[in-house]
């Protein structure tokens, strides 16, 4: 048996509210108690929070899996991570990391997500299996079940510039899922898209449309279904021309943490997605606001390895954009806790609780006041092994997590564009 750890003099976020408590307890990877006075034991490690704050450990609940995204995730407290489409072959590889090693964030991923033929982002990953007509889903679902899939991404490209899945298709698709206790998760370019996913019954929908204003009935309609929304607002700041990579950078909170070589990159990203008409970034903040105001589940995730992004500590500035729309920053932060567990149906992680991992971070500052003191990590527990934080950079994870990053980034940016060409402008 491990020895045990115990904070004292902190404040506590359980993950959906503060608490009275200033202690907690933790052994063998799980919270074992959470005390209004200390509940430290004989022979514990007693840690010592000077009135910094407990938070659960961070859920970024949409990424996308390159080598290293699950060490540098956990650099800046963000102890799990969903991967929204990545080849099997990655997937295990990262799933055997999570497993048998504390110093990376765990993972829960979709696999290869469902598309028609050429549509997005099979530019990005080709070659991958496709979904033609309604009789595929059925198949379709139990090959990803196969390789190891937790939860099924579909995608919706209409309103894009990429072919898309029919309804029908769409619709078989959410029902094959459902039948095999799959959370479906929906990516969605358009508003169109996104009431067509809607109506098929999904259960998250990934990025805020931001082509037109979303129609009050049509918010009404997700609120009433209980669907969760994923804006990737980290994201679309960077696509429509905003300086989210600026933004981290400038933060010594955030910079500090992320070495010369990712600093140097988000300082000189010349990603090349301007070229085009682009809609305001004011308009999916404005959209993202009639969905919170309507009551709708909002979950945090960054996106990354987009052009901009940066595993982590981009979660940081997504939590900084959605207090930005509207939200409390104990909603901001229950988005990125207890809001994704449940979801994801991750019942042992998001909370403070006994019983529950003790994926934790410690933060000096109150966030819940200030929103980007989520930024000023003390200490990072992963099942209860503290993290160094100094680790990942200059490694050889982070030597090929930058190559792998910026070989993804160029197929991206190079499909966005033949893309481009073929359709116009």
């Amino acid at each position: 048996m491990t020895s045990a750890t115990t904070i004292v003099n902190a404040k506590v976020f359980d993950g959906t509210r503060s608490r009275a408590w200033t202690s907690v307890r933790f052994a063998d990877g799980v919270i074992t108690a959470c005390s209004p006075t200390s509940a430290a034991e004989e022979g514990d490690d007693v840690v010592d929070a000077g009135g910094g704050t407990v938070l659960p450990g961070l859920i970024d609940a949409h990424v996308h899996l390159v080598p290293g995204a699950l060490a540098q995730s956990l650099t800046f407290g963000v102890t799990t991570v969903l991967d929204m489409f990545s080849k099997p072959d990655l997937v295990a590889n990262a799933k055997e990391q999570a497993g048998s090693r504390a110093n990376v964030a765990d993972l829960r991923s979709s696999g290869v997500g469902a598309t028609a033929p050429d549509g997005h982002p099979s530019l990005m990953y080709a070659p991958i299996p496709t979904v033609t007509a309604p009789d595929q889903a059925e198949r379709f679902v139990a090959d990803r079940i196969a390789e190891g899939s937790d939860y099924l991404k579909v995608i919706s490209g209409v309103g894009g510039l990429w072919p898309s899945l029919d309804s029908d298709t769409i619709n078989a698709l959410v029902t094959a899922a459902h039948a095999r206790g799959l959370v479906v998760v929906a990516h969605v370019s358009s508003t169109a898209g996104l009431d067509q996913v809607v109506s098929a019954g999904v259960d998250v929908v990934a990025h805020i449309p931001v082509d037109a204003v979303l129609d009050q009935a049509l918010v009404d309609r997700i609120a009433a279904a209980g669907i969760a929304v994923g804006p990737t607002l980290a994201t679309i700041e960077n696509t429509l021309g905003g300086q989210g990579d600026a933004a981290v950078v400038a933060d010594p909170r955030l910079a500090d943490a992320l070495g010369d070589a990712w600093v140097r990159r988000l300082t000189s990203d010349t990603s090349g997605w301007s070229g085009r008409a682009m809609p305001p970034y004011s308009r999916a903040e404005d959209n993202v606001r009639r969905l919170a105001d309507a009551g709708v589940t909002l979950l945090a995730g960054t996106d990354a390895p987009n052009p901009g992004t940066v595993f982590g500590a981009s979660l940081h500035r997504e939590l900084e954009l959605l207090v930005r729309c509207g939200l409390s920053p104990t909603q901001a932060l229950t988005a990125a806790t207890a809001e994704p567990a449940r979801v994801f149906g991750l019942a042992d992680r998001g909370r403070v609780a006994v019983g529950r991992r003790a994926d934790l971070v410690l933060v000096s500052g109150d966030p819940l006041a200030d929103i980007t003191a989520t930024r000023a990590i003390d200490r990072i527990w992963r099942t209860g092994t503290s993290c160094d934080r100094r680790a990942f950079v200059a490694s050889d994870a982070e030597t090929a997590q930058l190559t792998a990053f910026d070989a993804q980034v160029a197929k991206t940016v190079a499909a966005v564009r033949e893309r481009r060409s073929t359709f116009g402008s």
